[in-house]
């Protein structure tokens, strides 16, 4: 029998299981997070907006950022 779990990642140090890897915007919607005001880092590097539609990758440290404001 094979494990259903197909895509494992990491985000924020959580580790998160999934059947099919989802898209990073629909990650985001999975995990109850706005597309705005953010940023996302994979694997220590910035993870531009614009690749936000590809499917993200087993095994990938996701750190998604938050802005504050403040002084």
């Amino acid at each position: 029998m094979t494990n259903p779990i197909s895509v494992g990642i990491t985000v924020n140090g959580e580790d998160h299981y999934f059947a099919e890897a989802p898209t990073v915007a629909e990650l985001l919607a999975q995990l109850g997070l706005p597309e705005k005001g953010i940023a996302i880092a994979v694997d220590g590097a910035v993870f531009p907006r614009g690749r936000w539609s590809e499917p993200v990758g087993k095994g990938w440290q996701i750190e998604i950022l938050t802005a504050v404001q403040g002084g």
